[in-house]
């Protein structure tokens, strides 16, 4: 036997003797090399040595504080602090702790932080689009409001403030910001010159509306503010009085001369309301420069009747759209001093981009709808716009509808804004009459008819679909009807004599997509048809308010079917319950999935559109916008004939 084989031999004799050993040790420990013992029932034996050993500290916590040993007492305690904590035991605590918990509040409290979320992703609104590129390039950032010659009357700012409390819960006016001024509720005591005075006098406007009471004396101090009013309350005047006075007193102080100009600027999303924005400022600028003006004192002023001599200077105004001759505007432009531009932003973007236009001594800016100006699709517009101010300006935002997104970006981005609020944003016109009725897409066109017999003329038409607006049209004229129709196809020449033949009473009816839906005033008219349900409630609240303005009543008649979306079916219901309105039992069998999440984070409905029949996670707008977005479109409504783009 080699030596090589004894080796090899004691080594396994070695190893035997090994492993007798260990099999000796193993039975001697009470253990089994063949048992199993299960994850799950390992994991429970920890599980309960873990008990055991808190069950013990417990035991020595209570001890150590019944011998009043602190030593002990505060040992142990740092012991049971530094216990580990298994997943088992989190897992069970959270259990327990959600038992206790109400499920509805678990739903709020999750629509709460999917809202936050979803509203920061979703809001479109550029954070410098109301920046000029000099504020933005040497990091100015102004902190007090524009100083104005204006105050209120010495009676006026010695009342108390619950006299102010008092008159806004009367006028149901709500208001954020500081140091808000007191509302005024007669033009007399606002200041406003006798012939301006005159000039209401002669359209028949005796007193401010709620808008006007807390809005002037805002404006007039030189605040930035947000105005949100239903619609046909009188927000044009709000802002178009203290501009002409601002730009008359520019004037008296030192004349501007040809090329020079403007002292503000109002910007409107549709060339219509643009040109009937301009006729009002006209108007009032005519009426400031006549010589010799007088004025009446109203019987509840208790003022005695004054006479002046006052002459004015002449306040020029421009009007600033496409589909106008742009040489005829920059001839204009060169021979006079400007003191207004009233314009749309695509055409007036083009003047400053091309120097005919200069900002410098420009020191208000007006966005009328303003949620419309900051929107998508006009917010590029408006940012090249307020980018050629060098200098602090009043900024003033009007709108029936004004979205939480909106107001919230306004209350960051203003000078101390003043936020003034008639009834809630995105409300309908308590004056208007809302009928919603179920008419079958084939009938509705011969339904038409029927529902032209409710009421004399005038009366609109709105439809979402030019080629809808020409079927309608051709319907009509065919049953020999007094019809006329505008859209965005159409040139303005056309567009422009159709609104002046429907104002002028030669024409009953006008046919429009949502060109004419917002801001547009047509007082006389009673009643307005929806021939299509909008898809966004924001544009059927705007197409209502055409009529019920200024304190009429006024008739709305809006067509529902099947290809109407059910959240936009949900917004119509929500609306209608707040107006008190009658409610179409195809509506009331509508099931509102959101009721147990009314409020949510301080927002009734939707946050980024403002219906009321939704939540922002499930809001088609958003939704829309985000895909626009993503193809590049700058102008998203104008292929269903509406009014962005407009130049």
């Amino acid at each position: 036997m080699s030596a090589r084989y004894k080796r090899r031999r004691e080594e396994v004799e070695d190893e035997e003797d090994d492993l007798s050993l260990f099999m000796k040790e193993v039975e001697e420990d009470g253990m089994k090399a063949d048992t199993f013992i299960p994850a799950k029932q390992r994991r429970l034996e920890e599980r309960m040595e873990v008990e055991e050993r808190k069950e013990e500290k417990k035991r020595q916590i209570a001890l150590a504080r019944v011998d009043g040993d602190e030593k002990a007492l505060l040992e142990a305690s740092k012991d049971e602090e530094d216990m580990i904590q298994t997943l088992l035991d989190e897992n069970e605590d959270l259990k327990e702790k959600r038992k206790m918990i109400d499920v509805r509040k678990l739903k709020v409290d999750q629509q709460k932080v999917d809202e936050e979320s979803l509203l920061r992703e979703a809001n479109q609104v550029q954070t410098n689009a109301l920046r000029s590129k000099t504020e933005l390039a040497q990091g100015t950032i102004y902190t007090e409001s524009l100083t104005t010659s204006w105050t209120p009357p010495w009676y006026i700012t010695e009342l108390s403030p619950e006299r102010d409390i008092s008159l806004r819960k009367k006028w149901h006016i709500l208001v954020e910001g500081e140091d808000i001024p007191p509302p005024i509720k007669s033009f007399r005591e606002m200041k406003l010159p006798p012939q301006l005075l005159d000039g209401l006098k002669e359209k028949g406007i005796t007193r401010p509306t709620p808008i006007q009471v807390q809005g002037l004396p805002v404006i007039l101090s030189g605040r930035d503010m947000v105005g949100i009013a239903f619609t046909g309350s009188g927000k044009t005047l709000t802002f178009a009085l203290p501009i002409i006075m601002f730009a008359m007193e520019e004037e008296m102080k030192m004349p501007l001369q040809p090329g020079e100009g403007p002292i503000g600027i109002i910007l409107c999303p549709a060339r219509e309301l643009a040109t009937q924005t301009y006729e009002v400022i006209n108007f009032f600028c005519d009426a400031l420069s006549k010589r010799g003006a007088s004025s009446n004192s109203n019987e509840e002023d208790n003022f005695p009747t004054t006479t002046t001599t006052t002459t004015f200077p002449r306040i020029n105004t421009l009007l600033c759209i496409g589909g106008n001759s742009r040489a005829e505007q920059v001839d204009y432009i060169r021979g006079n001093p400007i003191h207004i531009i009233v314009a749309t932003p695509g055409r007036l973007k083009d003047f400053i981009q091309s120097k005919k236009v200069r900002l410098n001594l420009c020191k208000y800016l007006v966005l009328d709808e303003g949620d419309r100006m900051l929107d998508l699709g006009f917010d590029e517009e408006v940012q090249a716009i307020v980018g050629g101010f060098t200098r602090q300006r009043q900024t003033l935002l009007f709108s029936a509808t004004m979205p939480k997104k909106f107001q919230d970006f306004a209350k960051s981005t203003l000078v101390k804004p003043c936020v003034v609020n008639v009834g809630r944003a995105g409300a309908a016109n308590l004056d208007v009459v809302q009928e919603v009725e179920y008419v079958k897409k084939e009938a509705k066109i011969v339904y038409l008819l029927e529902c032209l017999q409710k009421s004399p003329p005038p009366v609109v038409i709105f439809c979402e679909k030019k080629g809808d607006v020409e079927d309608i049209h051709e319907y009509l004229v065919l049953k020999g009807v007094q019809v006329v129709s505008i859209h965005g196809s159409k040139s303005q020449d056309e567009r422009n004599e159709a609104i002046r033949l429907f104002k002028s009473a030669q024409k009953d009816v006008l046919i429009a997509t949502d060109i004419a839906a917002k801001g547009l005033d047509f007082p006389d008219i009673q009643h307005v048809i929806n021939f299509d349900m909008p898809a966004e409630i924001e544009n059927y609240v705007h197409r209502i308010g055409r009529t019920g303005r200024c304190g009429k009543t006024g008739v709305a008649t809006t067509f529902i079917n099947k290809d109407v979306e059910e959240s936009t079916l949900l917004d119509l219901k929500h609306l209608l319950i707040e107006a008190e309105q009658r409610v179409p039992p195809v509506l009331q069998a509508l099931e509102d999935p959101d009721e147990d999440l009314v409020n949510v984070n301080g927002t009734v409905g939707c946050a980024f559109c403002g219906g009321l029949g939704h939540r922002i996670t499930e809001c088609p707008k958003k939704d829309k916008d985000a895909r626009d977005l993503a193809q590049g479109r700058r102008d998203f409504i104008s292929g269903s004939g509406g009014y962005g783009g407009d130049w």
